[in-house]
């Protein structure tokens, strides 16, 4: 069962993220198009994104992880969470209606300008992964530690360590994804709808998040909030030179 898990963790999770990537880059799949009028469309793009959004945000918080306890083994919750991500970001992708109306299209050097933002988008957001150093996208880290009868030193409270692009902006990893939804030269009219949804849900996500930093890290959170921005840099140089 648990190497079951493991499996469907990497598939679905790998295999959605990927499929977001082309999404994002080549615009939807158009796998399953349904013949229904444009506004219908945008309702749909808009309802299969919100359902994303509460599945997610829902699954990350610590009161579903405390609810989940009375039924689940806690060793378990991240893979679910990337198993249950993945199918609901899959049924994004795959539902997902384009739109026939185009706002605008970006041409010449000014387009490879967007390209080029997106692979750096994508590079920034690796490197934002690499400075978390254990950080454990797929969810198998308790799960691999039982089999290996591993069992890993308890966290050290209160110890912020900030690194990498966390020295510019408190959640790179946001900011990356943002310059990639706004970062496609075509401009369709459910296009800018999955950018605007998706943005406003990170800023939403991000705030919820920052709570919950407040509360495990304290003071010196609280400390990296005054001189570092939340999303967006202020200067080109590091806002946090001092590595704690």
């Amino acid at each position: 069962m648990d190497y079951l898990l493991i499996f469907l963790s990497y598939l679905l999770g790998g295999i959605s993220l990927f499929l977001l990537v082309v999404f994002l880059y080549f615009g939807p799949l158009e796998i399953l198009i349904l013949e229904i009028s444009e506004i219908k469309k945008l309702m749909m793009d808009f309802m299969i994104s919100l359902l994303f959004f509460i599945q997610h945000s829902g699954m990350v918080r610590k009161r579903f992880h405390d609810w989940m306890e009375g039924y689940v083994d806690g060793v378990y919750h991240g893979v679910l969470f990337t198993i249950c991500s993945g199918l609901f970001l899959l049924l994004v992708i795959v539902l997902w209606q384009p739109s026939n109306y185009t706002l605008f299209s970006i041409e010449g050097s000014i387009k490879w300008f967007f390209r080029l933002s997106f692979i750096l988008s994508i590079l920034g957001f690796y490197w934002g992964i690499r400075a978390l150093g254990t950080f454990d996208l797929a969810g198998i880290n308790p799960i691999l530690n039982r089999i290996r009868r591993i069992h890993p030193k308890p966290q050290i409270q209160n110890r912020l360590i900030i690194r990498g692009p966390y020295r510019w902006v408190r959640h790179p990893l946001y900011l990356f994804s943002m310059v990639m939804f706004w970062s496609n030269p075509d401009f369709t009219l459910d296009r800018l709808l999955f950018n605007l949804t998706w943005t406003i849900w990170i800023v939403i996500g991000t705030i919820l998040e920052e709570r919950d930093l407040m509360a495990a890290f304290g003071d010196p959170y609280c400390d990296y909030q005054r001189r570092v921005p939340m999303l967006l840099p202020r200067t080109i140089r590091p806002a946090w030179r001092k590595i704690t």
